[in-house]
């Protein structure tokens, strides 16, 4: 169990407590406010499919900006320099776009309520109950990392044992999940990206007025973690050392297009926002319009991981008592005056709640609709199921409280998020992406694609990686070689059962395969969803650009 150290207890006073209370007063308010307006399971799951694009958009983005984006990204900027910006560039801008453009139009127009349910259509039973498992057992455990870093925050705040503030927070998030659904859930992370944004933004600016803005932060990481360690690009040559422990290849291949296409489309706890959406046109809106402000996150959660780590260079060394997770409240200690602290607690809290409530709210749904429903209650009234998904989300939230003391026994929380990753969302990913564009793969071929994929990435880590049977610099480098791993040889077993299996009728993959008719391509669009300004093609291509710009200045 890893303790924060007593020296970074935070000097909060009445201001910045009476600025938290408020926060948790308007969230709650927002619970009982939307629950007024969960009348069927589809108010409590998708939200009727009623919001606008702008606000899917935002929640998008803010359910994947939790505690753990902030503070584990946080931590990776201290620990592996500016490299960590290809989490954002490579790692998530291409992924969104091709969500946006290419795969909702079919989760939408399919009408299923979880991307699992999209399995089931295509493939059968036997792939749609294995992926809602693994679904499940993942959401708990990405809950519980969120949970976990709270606790730190809490911890240092209130001088809270860790456990205490586990609980604690748990219950909280739970009140308003259980009270609004996902309705409570999307409006509440709305709010908590502007007051995420209030909290990053006066610490990245306080913190480089510190140490001397932007160039003399790079001559002070130069001078001592070497001119590699403040670009993007240098010394990821195959067989070249850098602390990210990995090259070009496995950046591009694990990184930029397995792991994060994996996890940009197939994680429900992100494609939720987009079905809530009111039509196909906003469904495909929604993670192009996240896309733009997720291109400028790294300017303040990676720029005060490397301020932290100038400002307190025992940051993640042995015997400090600081690891690379309390980057943020490094920061916060020294530079905060009251008041701002409050603000910046309280987008702390709320990154922590984002997150959370994210994989809680996707949690209710898919055993609910997934599990429940589709195999062990079938056929019930729909306030059965809506009452189950209340009881489903104090089940979710209890096993998180559990799953967070798993994640408190890494020093970089990033690492075991991405870990995660390469084993739920990749092999998932395969399946998705030959399955949709195959019109011939098998639903066998789905089910053991899916579960050979899984169990590939986890014989990589566990054996090759931690027993030392091959070597690998880092974490993050056995991370990436794990997804790469799964993609192969989950894609590998698709093709060789397909070719020994009968596929389904052609008849009945309309709107589910590539060159089928999709019902979410021929909506049309409502009014106004013509302009060119709201165009996905113009959305998703601008966003590639801007991301692509960004690298120019990180690259020499």
């Amino acid at each position: 169990m890893l303790y924060l150290a007593e020296g970074l207890r935070l000097p909060t006073n009445g201001l910045d407590y009476t600025i938290l209370g408020i926060y948790f007063v308007v969230v709650l308010g927002i619970g009982f406010a939307a629950r007024k307006s969960v009348k069927t399971s589809l108010d409590f799951f998708l939200s009727g499919r009623s919001l606008p694009a702008w606000i899917t958009g935002l929640a998008f983005v803010a359910a994947n900006l939790g505690a753990t984006e902030i503070l584990g990204m946080a931590a990776n900027g201290a620990q592996y320099g500016v490299y960590t910006v290809h989490w954002y560039w490579i790692g998530a801008i291409p992924a969104m776009v091709f969500l946006g453009l290419v795969m909702m139009p079919f989760y939408y127009g399919s009408k299923v309520r979880s991307v699992p349910e999209f399995l089931l259509h295509r493939f059968g039973p036997s792939s749609h109950l294995l992926s809602s498992v693994i679904f499940a057992v993942s959401a708990v455990l990405i809950a519980g990392v969120n949970l976990y870093a709270l606790a730190i925050v809490l911890e240092a705040l209130l001088g809270w044992p860790e456990w205490v503030a586990i609980v604690v927070a748990g219950f909280f998030v739970l009140a308003y999940i259980t009270l609004g659904g996902l309705s409570s859930a999307i409006y509440t992370e709305v709010l908590q990206f502007f007051v995420i944004l209030a909290a990053l933004i006066p610490l990245t600016v306080l913190g480089l007025k510190r140490v001397g803005g932007w160039d003399g932060l790079s001559d002070k990481l130069t001078d001592s973690q070497g001119a590699s360690f403040v670009t993007a690009w240098e010394g990821t040559g195959i067989g070249s050392d850098n602390p990210l422990g990995a090259n070009w290849l496995t950046i591009v291949l694990g990184l930029g297009f397995v792991m994060s296409f994996g996890y940009w489309t197939t994680n429900f706890a992100e494609v939720q926002r987009a079905l809530s959406a009111k039509n196909a046109s906003a469904a495909r809106r929604t993670p192009l319009i996240a896309a733009f402000p997720k291109i400028l996150i790294p300017a303040v959660v990676v720029i005060p991981g490397l301020t932290a780590l100038v400002m307190e260079p025992d940051l993640g060394k042995p015997g400090s008592g600081l690891d690379y997770n309390h980057a943020i409240p490094v920061l916060m200690r020294d530079l905060l005056p009251n008041g701002v602290l409050g603000i910046a607690v309280t987008g702390l809290i709320a990154a922590f709640m984002a997150g959370m409530a994210a994989n809680i709210s996707s949690f209710n749904t898919v055993f609910t609709n997934d599990i429940w429903r589709a195999y062990l209650k079938k056929g019930k009234p729909d306030e059965h199921y809506v009452a189950t998904a209340r009881w489903v989300t104090v089940i979710g939230v209890l096993i998180g409280m559990g799953t967070a003391f798993i994640a408190s026994t890494f020093e970089n929380i990033m690492n075991y998020l991405q870990t995660l990753f390469s084993f739920f969302n990749v092999p998932l990913f395969v399946v998705f992406i030959i399955g949709m564009f195959w019109k011939k793969t098998t639903p066998a071929a789905g089910f053991w694609g899916l579960l050979s994929g899984t169990v590939a990435a986890m014989i990589n880590y566990f054996w090759f990686y931690q027993q030392g049977v091959i070597e690998i610099p880092s974490d993050q480098g056995a991370n990436f070689v794990s997804s790469i791993v799964a993609f192969v040889v989950g894609g590998v077993v698709m093709v060789a059962v397909t070719f020994v299996t009968k596929p389904k009728p052609v008849e009945s993959l309309a709107g589910l395969v590539y060159g089928t008719v999709s019902p979410g391509l021929a909506e049309p669009p409502a009014e106004g969803d013509d302009a060119w300004y709201r165009k996905p093609a113009l959305l998703g291509w601008g966003a590639i650009v801007l991301a692509a710009l960004c690298y120019i200045p990180f690259s020499f």
